[in-house]
């Protein structure tokens, strides 16, 4: 389970550490910061998974989504005589921080503008200015980071791993456009690495489930086990049918229940290993395909399965 999530220089957000639970609620003011926490978690979550570089494109860049206000806030702008100050001359430009801490392993990454290619003497301006460059990443074991709790530590290109006789190094030559997760997360070089690397990527953010008429999820699909439903939905009676066969069958027919005052869900199977969702409300002389459902209730349904999935990733983002 994680523990807390760190945030430093992400848009709006200056400077953040948040302690987690088994289930946190964020709440607040339009403008206050909700959604940027949130994308926060899903940037983090593609280091591990389909790399980084893509979604900061789509955003602009790594400049685009830098922290762009003043390092400290002079007097003037406290008493609100100013709303804009300048950085000092001569200031470094600032870094992208995310990590989090869990029960076994913590992870952290810090990025920064592309400084260029070639030689470290001589470095020549690159085009792909809108990349990030990986500084520094550190994998530690336990909750808290300390010095003695490192176990991998990446500078620049060069990748370190603690052993019984103090540090090895893995790799000097890792491209700093690249996380040290796409070289070194086989198991057999570095388990800590592969254990962070697949529990990242088991990470799911269901925030633009499709209801639409052509969702997937409103559609007959291959029925085969599904322990974590996908984050667009579409392979819902699949996992709705997994929770009900090795997962809290009992919470799932409650949460319909609840709902829906004595309204049920069934899966059926269709020739050529199809499953089909059905929807059986209290008055109707026939079920509702998926097909038929309401957005609010297909909306619904799609947030009972995946927050009772039978196998639960370490988080789960609504």
């Amino acid at each position: 389970m994680l523990t807390a999530l760190a945030i430093s220089n992400y848009r709006s957000i200056r400077e953040l550490v948040v302690p987690l639970t088994n289930l946190n609620v964020v709440t607040g003011a339009n403008g206050s910061g909700k959604s940027n926490l949130y994308r926060a978690l899903s940037l983090l979550s593609g280091v591990a998974r389909d790399g980084i570089v893509g979604p900061l494109a789509r955003e602009g860049g790594l400049q685009s989504v830098l922290w762009a206000g003043p390092e400290d806030r002079s007097g003037r702008m406290r008493r609100g005589e100013v709303l804009v100050q300048r950085s000092a001359k001569g200031s470094p430009p600032p870094r992208l921080r995310l990590g989090f801490s869990g029960d076994e392993f913590g992870y952290a990454v810090s990025m920064g503008i592309v400084t260029g290619y070639g030689n470290e003497d001589r470095l020549t301006p690159s085009s792909f200015s809108l990349d990030p460059e990986f500084k520094r990443e550190a994998i530690w074991a336990g909750p808290v980071v300390r010095p003695a709790a490192i176990l991998v530590d990446r500078e620049g290109g060069v990748v370190r791993r603690r052993t019984d006789d103090g540090w090895a190094v893995v790799t000097q030559g890792l491209p700093r456009y690249e996380s040290l997760f796409s070289q070194i997360g086989r198991d057999s070089v570095s388990p800590e690495v592969f254990h962070v690397r697949e529990s990242m990527r088991s990470w799911r953010f269901y925030d633009h489930f499709r209801i639409d008429p052509d969702a997937p999820a409103r559609r007959s699909q291959i029925g085969t086990r599904t322990a974590v439903l996908h984050h667009d939905g579409r392979d819902l009676a699949a996992a709705w049918q997994t929770i009900r066969e090795i997962g809290d069958r009992t919470a799932l027919d409650d949460a319909v229940a609840d709902a829906f005052p004595g309204a049920s869900v069934t899966i059926d199977s269709e020739p050529g290993g199809l499953f089909s969702l059905r929807f059986h409300q209290d008055g109707l002389m026939r079920p509702l395909t998926a097909a038929e459902l309401s957005d609010g209730t297909l909306r619904y349904l799609l947030l009972v399965c995946a927050l009772l999935t039978a196998r639960p990733p370490d988080l789960t983002g609504c």
